[in-house]
């Protein structure tokens, strides 16, 4: 059943093409902005968050804090997209971040308390902040242009660089901290996290206005002069689905996002494993992980440039390619090699922007922008239960058979991507793709 509430205008009318343009720099710049912010508190707990779960349990259960957070952040996309659909991006972003800062002090309760499902239940639920910064991706597409979206939403993309990069080295300080206070040394980080939520919220409170999407729709509905009768259409999960497999650019679209994530998280989540079984050092997995963050993110700018410039589709190729590359340089490096082994890492990073940024945005295109909040929503739930999945699955296929192994499987998930992104698009002409 489908049913249907009508949209409630909340913009002004006759938006002149100088005003969109400058709610979109102020709407990039305020998503941007917030990405930096949730990106130092996201970044703060990955260095403790399994040293945490090991210590409240055993190291046997540390894999649950990661693999938690991107449960939780898989499960409150679809509320947040419900929400986005009726009330905007704004609230959308409100309840992410909000969800994010209750996680994180029940995290710090569970930990003062020595409860490790208490704390495995604030983990899921601080995936609220993960949740927020891959859902402001698709906000910063809703005013852009066809020829500068995929810039718009490479840029906040990239702005999560800067706390990927300088939250894990918050993680002693803010030990030190919450020791001071009468809270454990590795729960410190978690107040941290749910500090830069609250602030990223406020922000997003205060300053995403106009409302992107709600503007969209505003403009839209005045471009088609039929404002009366238009109305906001609440799909369930498989409906949404439904309509996605209906449009070939769209279910491309997804498929990018989704295979571009299971790979990157499959291999990335079983580097250090391998590079302690074979003998390396801390040292070592720390910087040959720190080449993988720095291909996810920095490129991203001239990821999205590529993307605008030369289409979607054939960023997307780039990235699936640079994904097989990736499987061939990391699956066959040994622990002498870890040179070839940094720059398998680092490729997979590369070829994981490429695969997100033009998927994100080729699914954006593809559907109606009333439409928009749902697909979104369930394209970032199918690609969180793809990488907890991936995660989840590369351990028991390292453990049976090898690294090796993982990369040829991982590869073999690759090649339909490629095929798709080599069939001609049948996008309207004049879109990039």
């Amino acid at each position: 059943m489908v049913a249907a509430e009508p949209i409630v205008n909340q913009t002004p009318v006759l938006w002149q093409p100088s005003e969109i343009a400058a709610a979109q720099r102020r709407t990039v710049g305020v998503l941007a902005a917030s990405q930096v912010l949730g990106g130092l508190g996201t970044g703060a707990v990955v260095a403790v968050g399994a040293l945490l779960a090991a210590d409240l349990a055993t190291e046997s259960l540390s894999g649950l804090s990661s693999a938690g957070s991107v449960i939780g952040a898989a499960l409150l996309a679809l509320p947040v997209s419900r929400l986005m659909e009726r009330k905007g991006r704004r609230a959308g972003l409100q309840l992410a971040y909000l969800a994010g800062v209750i996680g994180t002090l029940i995290v710090v309760l569970g930990a003062i308390v020595n409860s490790f499902p208490l704390a495995m239940v604030g983990v899921v639920l601080t995936g609220g902040g993960m949740t927020a910064g891959l859902q402001s991706r698709y906000a910063a597409t809703d005013l852009s242009t066809p020829q500068r979206r995929g810039r718009s939403l490479a840029t906040v993309v990239w702005a999560t660089t800067v706390g990927s990069v300088a939250g894990p080295n918050l993680a002693s300080p803010t030990g030190r901290v919450a020791e001071e206070i009468g809270v454990p040394e590795l729960a410190g980080p978690y107040l941290l996290t749910g500090l830069m939520y609250v602030v990223a919220g406020v922000l997003i409170s205060l300053l995403l206005r106009p409302d992107p999407l709600l503007t969209a729709r505003a403009i839209r509905i005045e471009a088609e002069e039929a404002g009366a009768g238009r109305t906001n259409v609440k799909r369930s999960l498989a409906a949404t689905f439904a309509q996605i497999r209906s449009i070939p650019a769209a279910l491309l679209g997804l498929v990018s996002v989704v295979v571009g994530h299971a790979v990157m998280v499959s291999i990335m989540a079983m580097t250090p494993v391998h590079l302690q079984h074979d003998g390396a050092s801390l040292e070592v997995v720390g910087v040959i992980i720190s080449a993988h963050i720095t291909g996810m993110y920095v490129a991203s700018p001239l990821v999205g440039i590529g993307v605008d410039r030369y289409g979607r589709r054939p960023v997307m190729l780039i990235g699936a390619l640079i994904l097989l590359a990736a499987c061939a340089f990391a699956g066959t490096a040994t622990r002498h090699e870890t040179v070839q082994l940094g720059i398998g890492l680092g490729l997979l990073g590369l070829g994981w922007s490429c695969t997100l940024i033009a998927g994100s945005t080729l699914l954006t295109e593809s559907v109606p922008v009333e439409d928009r909040p749902a697909a979104q929503g369930t394209t970032d739930l199918l690609m969180g239960i793809a990488g907890a999945s991936a995660a989840l699955l590369s351990g028991v296929v390292v453990g049976v058979g090898s690294y090796g192994l993982l990369a040829i499987i991982s590869a073999v998930v690759v090649a339909p991507l490629v095929m798709g992104a080599l069939r001609p698009s049948t996008l309207r002409p004049g879109t990039p793709a």
